[in-house]
């Protein structure tokens, strides 16, 4: 008898989702499928690819309301937020629709005489999204849309928090008219999504998750010459200039760190501010977070809902402990929020002073909410204590200043450098990341790259004559 998943609502603990795992056998003709769909995919016009992928954008948009319910029981997100994942999920598939004739073209490296030449994007052929629970449709977009576009055939493994998320898609490219085998969802156990990527039948591997499963996917790859990337989360820095609109950044930057309860890859973790503003930056940064609703995600009040499970919550809960006995304070009371005080997976909001990077808070990635901020006394010191981090997703500068930012941002590691803004992902801009952030790239024009081939055409038009 096959195992199966079952998915615990952080709302109130109950099963809200079980699913029957795939067998082996399953597994074979779902991969099948997928293969002998791809070998006539490759050959159809980028015109039927853009048509199928905007109906299927179009049938998945109409079921805002039931998939941003399925979000809040899922993982816990607020309801007022999660209907703002259907609108990302769309503002990304219909960039990726609009540039992919133009970015999927043939490449023309100019005339010579005698000669035809140009460089093709070929589809990999069968890609496997695994994808994580805390942007479940978010993060799978980012390659679905762009390897089906470019002629490849896309299997989905969802996190076993978020499986009714795989079979939303599922339903949408199903209402699209799509071809069986186009699209496919499978739930499977770590052990055969790993024997799948150990497979013949995978040819690449999209990931977005953790370091320590990041590397196991790698691992199973390791004897098969496929690519995989990887998005791997990050311990984003900002820094607050001395010459900062502190409103904007106030408001922003908590956002940033609290959205989602700070469950995202590219939130922010840690703060520097520079020492003129530094205490007015914290009494206002405190104060806004000391407003925020922590409690029932499904009610249209709450802005701050549980994080994924207890087991996360006490992850976080450790992190301050060890900052506040080696000497950092916390400027939010956590009294203030009822429940955050007690066992299990709803938690306060906190704010850490008096912190360095002798603590774990500010080194080791929280995927919680709690936030650092640290004094700094000028740029140089900031990107300094940016740059020390194991991770490098994104990184934000608070500043009037332009050509500061763009001069400061030539020294910081990181993906993405953002002025005045964060925790936010352009699909016109390549998401990337350094270090244990992962390696390569989606969304964008270079998105593309990664999920198809080049090959070469070298074409001799005119032969001498050998008489």
């Amino acid at each position: 008898m096959s195992e199966s998943l079952r998915t615990i609502s952080p709302v109130d603990g109950r099963v809200y989702v079980e699913r029957r795992l795939a067998t082996g056998r399953e597994i074979e003709a779902v991969v099948s499928a997928a293969r002998e769909t791809q070998r006539r995919w490759r050959r159809s016009p980028i015109a039927q690819r853009v048509e199928i992928c905007t109906r299927m954008v179009d049938a998945f948009v109409s079921q805002r309301d039931e998939t941003a319910s399925e979000i809040s029981w899922q993982m816990g997100r607020p309801i007022s937020q999660a209907a703002g994942e259907v609108a990302g999920f769309e503002e990304r598939a219909r960039h990726m629709i609009a540039i992919a004739a133009d970015s999927l073209a043939d490449i023309d490296p100019g005339a010579k005489p005698g000669f035809t030449r140009f460089v093709r994007r070929e589809p990999l052929g069968v890609v496997l999204t695994v994808a994580p629970w805390n942007y479940p449709y978010l993060t799978a977009v980012n390659s679905i849309v762009p390897a089906i576009l470019a002629g490849n055939t896309v299997i989905l493994r969802h996190s076993a928090q978020t499986p009714l998320c795989a079979e939303r898609i599922a339903d949408a490219f199903a209402a699209a008219d799509a071809p069986e085998g186009l699209f496919s969802v499978l739930h499977t156990s770590h052990a055969d999504t790993e024997r799948l990527i150990a497979s013949p039948g995978i040819d690449f591997v999209a990931f977005t998750g953790s370091v320590a499963a990041g590397r196991s996917i790698q691992r199973a790859a390791v004897d098969r010459f496929i690519g995989v990337g990887l998005e791997l989360g990050g311990k984003d820095p900002a820094y607050v200039r001395h010459d900062a609109l502190l409103d904007h950044a106030v408001e922003n930057l908590v956002d940033g760190a609290f959205f989602n309860s700070g469950q995202s890859c590219c939130g922010i973790e840690r703060i520097y501010v520079h020492e003129r503003v530094y205490d007015d930056f914290v009494e206002a940064f405190a104060s806004l977070v000391q407003q925020y609703r922590l409690g029932d995600p499904i009610d249209p009040g709450t802005n701050l809902g549980p994080v994924v499970n207890a087991n996360s919550a006490d992850w976080v809960r450790g992190q301050v402990a060890e900052a506040l006995a080696a000497g950092a304070r916390g400027v939010v009371d956590p009294s203030r929020f009822g429940a955050g005080s007690d066992d299990g997976p709803y938690l306060a909001p906190q704010v850490l002073v008096d912190v360095d990077h002798s603590m774990r808070v500010m080194t080791e990635e929280s995927f919680g909410p709690v936030v650092g901020i640290q004094k700094v006394g000028g740029d140089d010191e900031a990107i300094e204590a940016m740059n020390d981090s194991d991770f490098g997703l994104t990184a934000s500068i608070w500043t009037c200043d332009e050509q500061v930012a763009l001069t400061l941002g030539d020294r910081v590691d990181t993906g993405t450098w953002f002025m005045n803004r964060c925790d936010y992902l352009d699909p016109a801009l390549a998401w990337t990341g350094v270090k244990d952030s992962g390696r390569g790239c989606t969304l964008s024009r270079v998105g593309f790259e990664s999920l198809t081939r080049p090959k070469s055409f070298h074409l001799r038009t005119r032969v001498p004559d050998p008489n």
